[in-house]
């Protein structure tokens, strides 16, 4: 395995290093995940696009309010 340097605020770092003993990890083994996840996660951006072509013939046919946009 091959160490690397990372630079962040201290404070941040600290937090980081707590909420990884809280979850019984280190911040190392959490660093590991992310950049497996990183590395292999899908091009999210090209995948939007995809989508939209797909659905461009969808049309609402009239502009939603910012009330009707906010509904839950």
């Amino acid at each position: 395995m091959k160490n690397i340097t990372l630079s962040a605020d201290e404070l941040l770092i600290e937090k980081a290093r707590e909420k990884a003993r809280r979850e019984h990890t280190t911040l190392n083994e959490r660093f590991r995940n992310w950049l497996s996840q990183y590395i292999t996660s899908p091009n999210t951006s090209k995948d939007y696009k995809i989508f939209m072509d797909k659905h461009k013939d969808i049309n609402s046919s009239r502009k939603f309010t910012r009330e009707e946009m906010n509904e839950r």
